[in-house]
This record gives C-alpha cells, structure tokens and sequence, in this order.
C-alpha cells in the first residue's frame, strides 16, 4: 500500500479526480489530494475529503500547516505525485521550476515519481510552449500520459480531453509495480498487538496498531511474495494475503509461526509480542473489592530466539530473520544485544517515544542493525521503511536462502 499525492488543477477535468482517487483506492492505496485555488472554482475540497478520508491540501500558508513546512514532509512520504487534470499553467511551471503554490513546492521537493495527465484545448496543447515543456518533463523522467481526443469543454473537438480516469489509475500502477523480486519466496509476517486476557473483561495489552507489519506484507506481496500474515487484535485493516491468521495471545501467535516456519524463507517479527501473561486467567470478571490487587505473571514465548534456535537446528540457512526492537532509549545498544541474543539477520530498532515514531503512528524513525552494520534512516513513512527493509533482506537471500556472514 502506497500514500500517493493527487494533484488537481483548474481545468474542467477536475472532477474526473474524483473516480482517480477511488480508484486508487481501489487498489489498496491511500490518497492525500493536493488542490490549487483554480481547481477549487470546478470542484469543492469537501469532495475528496470525504473519498480519501485526508485533509486536502489547499495552501502552503495554513494555519500551523508552515510551521512543519508540509510539503517537505509529504514529498518524503508519498511513493508516486499524480497530476489530472494537468493544465499548461502547472506543466509551465514544473517546466520552469516555479514554486509559487503548495502542489508547484511539491514537485520540485519530491523524489518520487511523477505521473501528469495533461487536459487543455486543442490549440493549447499543441502550442509550441507547451511542447517544449512537456519534452522537457519527459527528459527529467516524469510520465506522460496523453490526452484523449473528442469533443472539449470550450466546444471544440480535436485532442486535449483529460485521459479516462481508468486509464490514468493503470498508468499509475505501471510505475508503482516494482521488479518482481520475491517471485517465488515464501515471507512470513507478524503484525499488531497480542492482548493476554487476565479475565473475560480484562487483558494486558499494547499500542501497537500493526501498520508496520502491514505496510511490510503488503510491500512482500507487490514484489511478488507468497505472504502469510499473523495478526494480532487491531483495528487497522490488515492487506490482502495468501494467508491471514487472527490471533490474540503470544501463544496463540508462537504456534501459528512455528507451525509455518519451515516453509518461509523470510520472517518479519513485526508484532509487540507481550513479554508477560498472568498466570491464571480468571473464569470470571474480577470484583472491584480490595484496594489493591496482585496479579503474578510469568513470561511469554520468545518467538524470535525460537526461530533463530529453529534455523541454527536446521541447517542455519533459512530463513532469513527479521526482529524489531521498540524500545524507551538506547534503542540502537538494545537492538545490538538483541540481534546477537535472538540469532536475527536484522534487527529494526526505534524509540517510540520519539515524535513521529513508534506505535499508531503512519510515520517511523528507525535503525536498521545488522550484523556489521548500523544504518540510521530520517523519519518517513512505515510503507517506505518496509521497502527499505525489504531492499536490505534481500541482499542475503541466496538460491537457497540466507546467505550467512
């Protein structure tokens, strides 16, 4: 699941961005809209703030919006800036490099790809300005899409009709589509929270809302992967898998992975996997009497250092092990000790109480720990850090598996 930013124009075709941003959507991506004030003469903000369910994004100058300076945020955030409709003012000005407006400020900040999908009059279109531009946007390698021909907004016929919203939404999944490179791999995935139930009322829980875990598998599958997923209890909608197994105790979490570890090449331990459950589980709710209670727990099943017992048991060359650490300080120190203690390939390690970081969070600000090898990434979004996590275990997956140090 990728963030993309749609950006509208003020061009008649503005409201053809409507059935763009559904169906991306569609596709399992979220989208922010991005609407300069001409566009917002043709159709209201209120529109794509109801499809996408974001804040649409009309200037750079909103109230406490500058002050977090947005457009640098969101051009590190998003995967791929659609512009339709894309006017010749807009195309002159990402030509130009004018940034006087927010969606103009985005581009030029942004590195990732850019899809435009021009709609204008005939004469406009082929206007000798607007050619230049358009070839020099192809040259700087953005994507065009061209324009349909038939009957124009003015009353003319003749090409410059913004291109079908089906059409622009398959232009943009051609770019996002990465190389395959998991085809053929079996990736495992842990995700969200475990809840260990103290009585039918009450339980031990955490934070952790499973978006990294998710952003993960769902990264897995565009590359091709056959993913099994092993959620614990969130209300996040978890992505479309091979396999999605629900479970709610450490327990119920260890058997599902150990049951499945031999198949996997690729293990991610995303999930806040509790450390302590209580010893007894009450068969009914515990009465508010005493003014204080004593509950004894005992510890969970550590599913990673079984894992990596499991690989070292078998052979020691797969599959390759993920972990993370979710620590309160000194998280790259702990995230260290725990690569060697757990027999992990990779060890993500992240101070949730960092701003932008850690759980319910759409953004992350992690270390990635190897084995010889400490790599600091800048807050972005969990769907770009697992493509980065992703990037770095598929350096050691071999023809047959991990290849070991």
């Amino acid at each position: 699941m990728a963030l993309i930013a749609l950006g509208v124009t003020g061009g008649i075709g503005a409201y053809k961005a409507v059935e763009v941003a559904r169906g991306l959507q569609k596709r399992g991506h979220d989208v922010v809209a991005i609407m300069t004030r001409n566009a917002r003469r043709f159709i209201g903000p209120v529109t794509f703030e109801a499809i996408t369910k974001r804040r649409v994004v009309t200037t750079q100058w909103a109230a406490g919006v500058n002050a977090d300076i947005e457009h640098i945020a969101l051009a590190s955030s998003i995967e791929l800036l659609v512009v339709a409709p894309a006017t010749a003012n807009i195309l002159g000005k990402f030509a130009a490099g004018i940034a006087d407006d927010f969606l103009s400020t985005l581009y030029l900040a942004t590195r990732a790809p850019v899809l435009v999908a021009p709609a204008m009059n005939s004469h406009m279109l082929e206007h000798p300005a607007t050619a230049a531009n358009l070839k020099v946007l192809a040259e700087r390698g953005v994507h065009v899409l061209q324009p349909d021909s038939g009957y124009l907004a003015c009353g003319w016929t003749g090409k410059g009709r913004l291109a079908e919203p089906e059409n622009i939404v398959e232009a943009a999944m051609r770019i996002l589509e990465p190389r395959r490179t998991l085809d053929g791999r079996k990736v495992l995935v842990t995700a969200g929270p475990t809840f260990e139930d103290l009585d039918p009322v009450r339980f031990l829980g955490n934070r952790s809302s499973g978006k990294m875990g998710f952003a993960i598998a769902a990264e897995a599958v565009r590359r091709g992967a056959d993913v099994t997923l092993v959620a614990g209890p969130t209300s996040v909608a978890p992505p479309d898998v091979s396999e999605l197994i629900l479970v709610r105790s450490a327990v119920q979490m260890r058997d599902a992975v150990m049951s499945r570890v031999a198949l996997a090449d690729v293990v991610v331990m995303a999930a806040a996997v509790a450390d302590y459950r209580p010893v007894h589980q009450e068969a009914h709710k515990i009465a508010k009497t005493a003014e204080s209670l004593t509950v004894t727990l005992t510890r969970t099943p550590d599913i990673l250092a079984e894992i990596g017992r499991w690989r070292t048991e078998h052979g020691g060359h797969r599959p390759a092990i993920v972990g993370f650490a979710a620590e309160t300080g000194d998280a790259v120190a702990r995230a260290k000790r725990k690569l060697v203690a757990k027999g992990a390939d990779l060890i993500v390690a992240n101070d949730v109480l960092q701003d932008g970081a850690g759980f319910e969070s759409d953004t992350n600000i992690v270390t990635l720990i190897g084995p010889d090898s400490s790599e600091p990434l800048p807050i972005q979004s969990k769907v770009t850090i697992a493509g980065l996590i992703l990037d770095r275990i598929e350096a050691r997956l071999g023809d047959r598996g991990v290849t070991q140090p």
